[in-house]
């Protein structure tokens, strides 16, 4: 997979919302990313509440892909896949001030990165121009599974032939 397909697909996460069905079983969606904007109305207050403005969507977007290359630079130091095609990056979002908030998760609640893995994330994220500063929040719902890996990741750990 080459950078520019990377970016493409992680453009497609931000774009689509995951169907009922993805986010009440557990399945691909469940665990896709996506950088959203909070609700904010536009700049000069003429807009309904709820609407984003065209450029701040577009500014997110440009936000949500820069933390998506940066999370692919960030690896569990026992697995050769980064924490974003293994799947544990479940939502990003962009605050109003451009404060970015993760939720991810770990393999297993006894990962041994469990303490250095979220403060590298916060460090790299916060180091994206743009960006005011990084959140990490470790859920555990729903529970990690080899599914929510990319199709690259499962190739890479030997799940596809």
């Amino acid at each position: 997979m080459t950078e520019r397909d990377g970016i493409e697909r992680a453009a497609a996460f931000l774009e689509r919302e995951p169907s009922p069905a993805e986010t009440e079983d557990g399945g691909p969606g469940a665990a896709s990313p996506e950088a959203t904007p909070r609700e904010e109305t536009t700049e000069t207050g003429e807009g309904a509440p709820g609407e984003v403005p065209p450029d701040r969507l577009a500014r997110v977007q440009a936000l949500g892909e820069r933390v998506i290359e940066v999370l692919r630079t960030v690896h569990d130091p026992e697995i050769p896949v980064n924490i974003f095609d293994m799947g544990l990056v479940y939502r990003i979002d962009v605050e109003d001030d451009d404060t970015v908030v993760i939720d991810m998760t770990l393999t297993t609640p006894h990962c041994p990165v469990a303490e250095t893995l979220p403060v590298e994330v916060e460090r790299k994220v916060s180091e994206i121009e743009g960006v005011k500063g990084c959140r990490v929040n470790i859920v555990w719902d729903p529970p990690w599974h080899p599914g929510m890996m990319s199709e690259e990741a499962r190739l890479e750990l030997g799940f596809l032939y």
